[in-house]
C-alpha cells in the first residue's frame, strides 16, 4: 500500500471497501451514499474498490465533494472524498 493511501485511511472519518459487495454481486451504492449524508464540511470518506469508481465522481461532486484517487494494485482503487461545501437543494 502507498504511503498516500495509509495516510487516506488514518485522516478518514469513514472507510468503505466494497470489494466484498461487488465480489457477491451486490451494490454499494446505498452504503456510500448513506455514508455521505452524514458527513460535515472538511470530512473525508475513502472508498476502497477493485475499479476506478469513475461513475461516483459526478454523483459526489454535485453534493459538494471533492476527490483524488490512487490505484494501489491492478485490482484496488482507493477514493478520497472530501465534503467541501454544504449539497444542493
Amino acid at each position: 500500500m502507498t504511503e498516500q493511501a495509509v495516510n487516506w485511511k488514518t485522516a478518514a472519518e469513514t472507510i468503505l471497501d466494497v470489494r466484498p459487495d461487488l465480489e457477491s454481486d451486490g451494490e454499494p451504492f446505498v452504503r456510500i451514499m448513506e455514508a455521505v449524508s452524514a458527513m460535515q464540511s472538511g470530512e473525508a470518506l475513502v472508498v476502497i474498490a477493485p475499479f476506478e469508481p469513475v461513475l461516483l465522481y459526478d454523483v459526489l461532486a454535485a453534493r459538494g465533494f471533492a476527490h483524488a484517487t490512487t490505484m494501489v494494485a491492478a485490482d484496488e482503487w482507493m477514493v478520497r472524498f472530501t465534503h467541501i461545501e454544504a449539497p444542493f437543494m
